[in-house]
């Protein structure tokens, strides 16, 4: 119960961080990401100051084994650069400079009615899908070729 109420609490309070900061506005957005025309840097200001939360809160974090609420921590551990990483963050940000909206700002934006973060989360949603079942298919295929034990040339 406690766990629960607690990611409500932080949940919310990313929700409000997200509409006082305008990151919830595609418009905004969008402007922060006009380097070349009508640029708002107000946006690197809110995510300089995330970057430095963030920063001491998993310095924080990794020292410990288990939450405050005694739950085990789960960090990444892996630093890999890879094809799938630059590849997925490429195509991150495209979708973030298309349409203004990132995975968290859509849901707020969603909560508060608006059409277009429908249907970047449908979007969203669908290519979560698509992403499964392509692993899904490629971990069964590569489960059946070790099976069946070396291919002989």
């Amino acid at each position: 119960m406690a766990r629960t109420l607690f990611a409500f609490v932080a949940g919310f309070v990313f929700a409000i961080g997200l509409l006082v900061s305008g990151m919830a506005s595609p418009r905004k957005v969008l402007a922060f990401l006009d380097v070349a025309g009508a640029w708002d840097p107000s946006l690197a200001m809110v995510m300089i100051g995330a970057i430095a939360v963030g920063f001491f809160a998993f310095a924080l974090a990794a020292r410990r084994r288990t939450s405050l609420l005694g739950a085990v921590m789960q960090l990444p551990t892996s630093r890999d650069i890879d094809r799938r990483l630059v590849f997925g963050s490429a195509l991150f940000g495209m979708g973030w400079g298309l349409v203004g909206f990132c995975p968290g700002p859509a849901l707020v934006a969603l909560g508060a009615g608006r059409v277009k973060a429908l249907v970047f989360v449908a979007a969203m949603l669908a290519g979560m899908a698509i992403f499964e079942w392509i692993e899904r298919t490629r971990t069964e295929r590569r489960g059946v070729s070790v099976a069946k034990g070396p291919v002989a040339d």
